[in-house]
């Protein structure tokens, strides 16, 4: 099977096949959002849907492998060049982060926050930290489209929300907020991991003790909770938290939050 054609079949829409790096796609569920990705050397190569895939698929041709003489100089190559676009990506994230002015945002208001946030040029910023280190940004535009800065680190990356209390990971910014909302009206403290995808959620919960895990109620969204814990927070089918907040209030679904509450 050519390489195209498994991608394909893989949800990816690839138009114009590049080489030797790892080239961000659309797909058939989300054209506009480059919601796939993958990478190819001519032989062998990898695909990822990040709404439906939580680890690479692989592929490998058909045809006899004919070693590439070059090989090593070009993963080197290929190696600085992606340094190279992870500190670009850095640099432009600080830019962005410290260009921004707090304003209400359509996309929040449309969650159910008409409060002040980062705003760049009608894009909502939301900061991606490694540990300490700004890394890069998620934006949203207006609709609601989101995207990453080209060449940065997703991987392990989020935005914690810290009031010294108990580990939640949770994938989007308007779950997050309202997952803090529900927790203030019980009056409990968090430490929100804001993780942007359900694979990165269980990037991100490896390294914390016994999280609540706040799920989306897709096919990923509850695929990776099941590998962070036995037991976890999951709304109506096709609900997120924010869409449970918005359907049935902030009281009623902080109540559904409170028995998860309780630390084994």
């Amino acid at each position: 099977m050519e390489f195209e054609r498994f991608a394909t079949e893989h949800g990816l829409l690839i138009d114009g096949l590049e080489l030797n790096k790892w080239i961000r796609v659309g797909t058939v569920d989300h054209p506009k959002k480059k919601n796939g990705a993958y990478i190819f050397d001519g032989h062998t190569g990898a695909v990822i849907n990040f709404a439906v895939h939580d680890k690479h698929v692989i592929y490998k041709s058909d045809t006899p492998y004919a070693p590439d003489p070059n090989a090593a100089a070009k993963r080197q190559q290929m190696h600085k060049e992606r340094l190279e676009r992870q500190d670009q990506a850095k640099r432009k994230a600080a830019y962005i982060v410290g260009s921004t002015t707090k304003q209400p945002h359509p996309y929040m208001i449309r969650k159910g926050f008409d409060t002040n946030f980062s705003v760049w040029k009608d894009l909502l910023v939301i900061p991606m930290r490694v540990g300490t280190s700004l890394v890069g940004c998620q934006l949203i535009d207006p609709a609601g489209v989101k995207k990453f800065l080209s060449g940065q680190i997703t991987k392990g990356a989020s935005l914690k929300i810290d009031n010294k209390g108990r580990d939640i990971v949770c994938e989007g910014v308007a779950t997050g907020m309202s997952v803090r909302r529900a927790l203030k009206h019980l009056r409990e403290r968090y430490t929100i991991h804001i993780c942007f995808s359900a694979a990165n959620m269980v990037e991100i919960a490896s390294s914390l003790e016994q999280p609540l895990v706040i799920a989306d109620h897709d096919e990923m969204g509850i695929r990776s909770a099941e590998k962070i814990a036995s037991c976890y927070w999951l709304g109506e089918k096709g609900e997120d938290f924010n869409d449970a907040e918005q359907r049935i209030g902030t009281a009623a679904v902080a109540e559904s939050l409170r028995g998860f509450l309780v630390t084994v």
